[in-house]
Parts: C-alpha cells; sequence; structure tokens
C-alpha cells in the first residue's frame, strides 16, 4: 500500500481523518510502549525499581530542605508524603516530555523509512511515563500506611487527575517532537525547561503559599491543578480545587487538539526535514 503525504496545510478534516485511523494502529502503539518500558530498564539491575528511585531521592532531599531548614508549609501533612505525592504526578510529565519531545529524532530511520502516524512515537512515551506512575505509586501506598494517612473515596478523583496529566503531556510531547524535528536546540533546553516549570508548580509547597491575589493567574500552569488535585484526592479525602483544577482541564482541552492540528501540519515534510 503506498501512502502519499500532502503538502503542510492546517485542515480540521484531514486532521479529524487521521485521529479516527489511530485505533487502527492499536498494536503498534502496545508494541512500542512494551518496547519502550523494556529498553529503559533493560540490563538494569533493579529494573522497574528505578521508577521509584527518581521520586524517591527528590522526596528524600526535599524533605530535608525545604521540612528542616526552609521549612515549607504540608497542609498538615507529613512533608514526606506532601512532597512525595507531588512529585509522582510531576515526574511523570517530566519524564513524558523529556523522552517524548526526541522521539522523531531518535527514531529518523523509522520515520524516514516505513510511514505510520507520527504521533504514535510521542504517545508511546507518554504511555511508558505512565506505567513508571503506576510502580512509583505503590511506595506512596506504603507511606500513607506508615504514617496513618487514611485513603478515602475521594482518591477516585485521581483517575481523571491522571487523565488530564496524559492529555497535557501528549500535547506538550505533540509539539515539542515536532519543534525538535527542525530545532534541536529543545533537546538541549528541556532540562532548563522542566526545572522552571516545577518551580512554578506546586510540587514542593502547597497551592495555599501562593498569594491568593496571584492565585488565579498562578492556576494558568495546567501543571498546578493537576499536581494539587492529585494531592487533595490522596491526602486530604477531598475532590480537586474546582478552579484550579478546571483551569487545567480548560488549558489543556484547548492545548491538546491545538497541538495535534500543529502536528499534522508539521508532519508533512518530517521525513525531508529530519
Amino acid at each position: 500500500m503506498e501512502t502519499v503525504l500532502r503538502p503542510a496545510s492546517f485542515s480540521l478534516p484531514r486532521a479529524a481523518r487521521s485521529l479516527r485511523t489511530l485505533p487502527h494502529y492499536w498494536d503498534l502503539i502496545v508494541v512500542l510502549t512494551a518496547h519502550r518500558i523494556r529498553v529503559r530498564y533493560k540490563q538494569s539491575a533493579l529494573g522497574p525499581l528505578w521508577a521509584i528511585v527518581q521520586p524517591l531521592a527528590m522526596m528524600i532531599t526535599f524533605a530535608l530542605v525545604f521540612s528542616v531548614i526552609a521549612r515549607v508549609p504540608s497542609n498538615g501533612q507529613p512533608y514526606a508524603v506532601f512532597a512525595y505525592a507531588g512529585l509522582l504526578p510531576w515526574t511523570a510529565f517530566a519524564a513524558a516530555l523529556a523522552t517524548g519531545a526526541g522521539s522523531l529524532v531518535s527514531h529518523a530511520p523509522l520515520v524516514t523509512r516505513v510511514y505510520f502516524p507520527r504521533e504514535i512515537l510521542p504517545l508511546t512515551y507518554v504511555a511508558a511515563a505512565l506505567f513508571d506512575l503506576a510502580v512509583a505509586s505503590t511506595v506512596l501506598g506504603l507511606m500513607l500506611l506508615y504514617y496513618g494517612v487514611p485513603l478515602t473515596a475521594s482518591a477516585i478523583y485521581v483517575i481523571p487527575v491522571i487523565l488530564v496529566l496524559a492529555m497535557l503531556a501528549t500535547a506538550m510531547s505533540l509539539i515539542l517532537c515536532a519543534v525538535n524535528v527542525r530545532y534541536r536546540d529543545v533537546g538541549v533546553a528541556m532540562p532548563l525547561l522542566l526545572q522552571l516549570w516545577m518551580f512554578a508548580s506546586p510540587v514542593i509547597y502547597p497551592l495555599s503559599a501562593v498569594p491568593a491575589a496571584w492565585r488565579s493567574v498562578y492556576a494558568l500552569n495546567p501543571m498546578v491543578g493537576i499536581v494539587d488535585g492529585f494531592r487533595r484526592a490522596v491526602l486530604e479525602g477531598r475532590p480537586p480545587d474546582p478552579v484550579a483544577f478546571g483551569t487545567s482541564l480548560l488549558v489543556t482541552g484547548v492545548l491538546l487538539p491545538t497541538a495535534y492540528l500543529w502536528f499534522k501540519y508539521a508532519e508533512a515534510d518530517m521525513a525531508d526535514v529530519i
């Protein structure tokens, strides 16, 4: 079967047709996602436990610095649990972006020789990051038991929070990997971008620490509602903040289709540029 890519153009009907074809490539998505996970931990003594080591090491560091020295508030929760609950969604998001941004460039031979929807590549990295999130969440469960933090029925709100997290990670990965095909500066700038973004999100401090006058502007960062919503659902037994999480949902809902449309526009000549 021969597939002809049209010249680059913004076309909603064409993007919609491409989206409808994605289920036909479900087997490829599953195989590539499993491959991501296997390769990441291949010839590793700890294997998938590395998904736990990173947020756990960061939690220990933050607990020593921000609870003992700086004494950052933690909404009445033990700071170790507070920090780890914030690091879980953030680490998954950061891992998805760090790997997804280079997904097309790292698979240049595949992109130039075989046709398939190119968005599958960043999608598989997002799926692999969510797998790591599931593995790392087991430690959070043990920490809740150790510190005597009850898990209530409100923990069910973690599901929509993670769904929005996956949507946001997909949108950002689509944008960054398409730009990275033309400008490799993206890969160089990624560590700085993620570091700044983390401190601009309530990972190591609570949302309540942000002055009320600035909170609505601050919440325009979609990771604010995601991190805070995850923490509220698991630690506080409350649903996500309607303003913060609603803003995250709105921003992500606009960003994802826009990112997909831009990606399909850029896809036309990716094989030539890469």
